[in-house]
């Protein structure tokens, strides 16, 4: 390790890792715990809902919602480290030997980095391929479309043979196969808008959409009702699976791909752009949390005070944690770039970390 030798290198990185691990995992199970309880609540009574399949089905569902919470367990972990090593004196006399902040933060950091690429490579296409297992068993248990399949007001655009067409949908099941509450607004190789169709559900078949219950509205022309109308299309079942999957439920090595297929096929790409940035962005942001969790930490080794350190270090996490989520919003929204909505926040945090270690370190 940079200027503290192997050996006390080691050790540090060692309590850190201890301690980011004992606050995930307690969040973890508390997660697991109260989704199972909630889960056992709603579907209890289910026919064949025993309490080892809805633990299972808990538990698979856990890690995606436990990764969201991944960076303040970083945080706090890193609090909890640096306020033991301060309690036992082992930091007072680490500085005492010349030791620089920078020197003995070193191991959180390399931790924190090494952390976030694991998480980003290896837990999040875990946490993703449970997710669909999850959402697969829910499915069949309670027999209805899960929220991963079913969310309101979905658009489509689509390219065919007969020009272009955007498709709003208020209801989506079986991974995009069925919509419901449909309406088609068509328009031919220009741009040129030529008709509307509403209907109360529409079929994926190969290379087109079967309609039934359609008004067809054209400019200038009587409405008409017809009990089936096709539309056609170049999208296929793959397609759709993707594009009506959340972007937390699709592996980090997919994204991707997903990405291509999507644009390939005129579908709005920017939620898998904006997970995969933010992915690639994890560790950096892992990173930040463990500079704030050291420029507050440092005030109570050299001036005491827990509660005001605990205080700073909640509050930094809630503020950054609220500016995280405005700015992937807006990176949602297409309002600033995947880009900048996932990297904005991670660099924002580790400048301000470093500003605030320079300023107490140096003055």
């Amino acid at each position: 390790m940079i200027g503290i030798g192997w050996t006390l290198g080691r050790y540090f990185s060692l309590r850190f890792t201890h301690w980011i691990l004992g606050v995930f995992v307690t969040v973890f199970a508390l997660i697991y715990l109260i989704d199972f309880v909630e889960f056992l609540r709603r579907a209890g009574d289910t026919p064949g809902a025993t309490v080892s399949l809805l633990g299972l089905l808990s538990f698979y569902r856990t890690p995606v919602v436990a990764e969201q919470v991944m960076p303040f367990a970083v945080m706090f972990g890193s609090m909890g480290a640096f306020l033991a090593l301060s309690r036992k004196l082992e930091l007072v006399v680490t500085r005492a030997a010349g030791v620089s902040v920078w020197q003995f933060a070193f191991p959180a950091m390399f931790v924190a980095a090494m952390g976030g690429v694991l998480a980003t490579t290896l837990y999040d296409p875990l946490s993703a391929h449970l997710k669909q297992r999850a959402d697969a068993m829910e499915a069949k248990l309670v027999g209805r479309a899960t929220k991963s399949a079913a969310k309101s007001i979905l658009w489509l655009r689509q390219r065919s043979v007969d020009g272009q067409a955007v498709i709003r949908v208020t209801f989506a099941a079986d991974g995009g196969d069925t919509l419901k509450g449909v309406t088609v607004f068509e328009f031919d190789q220009n741009g040129t808008f030529e008709q509307r169709v509403d209907a109360e559900e529409a079929s994926l078949r190969d290379g087109y959409w079967l309609l039934h219950d359609a008004r067809l509205i054209i400019p200038g022309v009587e409405p008409e009702s017809h009990a089936t109308y096709i539309v056609a299309t170049n999208l296929t079942r793959d397609q759709l699976t993707q594009t009506f999957l959340p972007p937390e439920n699709v592996p980090f090595w997919q994204l991707q791909t997903i990405v291509a297929q999507s644009e390939l096929a005129g579908l709005d790409a920017t939620r898998y752009r904006l997970r995969y940035q933010k992915l690639i962005a994890q560790p950096v942001m892992f990173l930040a949390m463990v500079l704030v969790a050291a420029s507050v930490s440092l005030r109570f080794f050299r001036f005491g005070g827990v509660a005001p350190m605990v205080l700073a270090g909640v509050t930094a996490g809630f503020v950054l944690y609220v500016a995280s989520e405005l700015v992937e919003n807006l990176g949602a929204a297409g309002i600033v770039g995947p880009g900048v909505a996932a990297w904005l926040p991670a660099t924002v945090g580790t400048l301000l970390g470093v500003l605030s270690l320079l300023h107490q370190e140096d003055g």
